[in-house]
């Protein structure tokens, strides 16, 4: 069954008089439980694309069903709700909020949902023990390697125990150990969760991690390599 089935997706931005064409006719389909690396040159539409499927664009054309719904032409209001829900999002430089620890970070997208105080200390203890933080729960960003700051942005990624994560970049600041940590992180989810992984990256070791690679250049799709069960 297919997570994600994009058809004719487009996206143009007018800068100007000039119009530019991110993504053209894109059709993708990415299956339940598996993991995609989006890769090709700066300005071949891979984050571009990454927003449409988070939600935090919207294409100029075309259609985004996730999980059988169509999201490209939801309400501003509803748009957010299915996100919450629906949407865990990686961002390469971390995002954290630098006056909060690591559990209030984390703890942060579950204020959006009704849930109990207890429960929501359940989750975030889950989530950073799933990341191998538990320990470093009251340190704050400032305090944390890069490593380890990228892997609180994850756990705050997956707190809300969505069906889709999805990752820009997310060893692109890291050194080879500390990428290594994060790839082997995403891979575990993967595998042992079942989570829908779209991430976008220029490294083709890190793609290599991924058992598919989806290859664009200036805006279209030009290439799909499977690589077989996710290591």
């Amino acid at each position: 069954m297919a997570a994600i089935e994009c058809r004719s997706l487009r996206r143009d931005y007018v800068r100007g008089e000039e119009t530019i064409h991110t993504l053209q006719d894109v059709d993708l389909d990415i299956e339940s439980g598996s993991f995609v690396a989006l890769m090709g040159p700066s300005g071949s539409g891979k984050t571009t694309l990454l927003n449409l499927l988070a939600g935090i664009d919207r294409p100029t054309a075309g259609s985004i069903r996730i999980d059988g719904r169509e999201v490209a032409g939801l309400g501003r209001s509803a748009l957010a709700a299915w996100r919450s829900s629906t949407v865990g999002y990686v961002f390469q430089l971390y995002n954290l909020v630098p006056v909060l620890t690591a559990y209030e970070n984390v703890e942060l997208p579950l204020l959006l949902h009704p849930l109990k105080a207890a429960e929501r200390h359940a989750r975030v203890a889950e989530a950073l023990e799933m990341v191998g933080l538990a320990d470093r729960h009251r340190h704050y960003p400032r305090q944390l390697s890069g490593g380890q700051e990228q892997r609180v942005a994850i756990a705050r990624a997956i707190v809300t125990q969505p069906r889709l994560l999805l990752a820009d970049e997310p060893t692109g600041d890291l050194d080879r150990a500390a990428a290594a940590q994060v790839m082997d992180l995403l891979a575990r989810l993967n595998r042992e969760r079942g989570q829908t992984i779209v991430m976008v990256t220029h490294d083709p070791s890190t793609a290599a991690r991924a058992a598919r690679t989806v290859q664009l250049d200036k805006g279209k799709i030009v290439d799909a390599v499977v690589h077989g069960s996710v290591a």
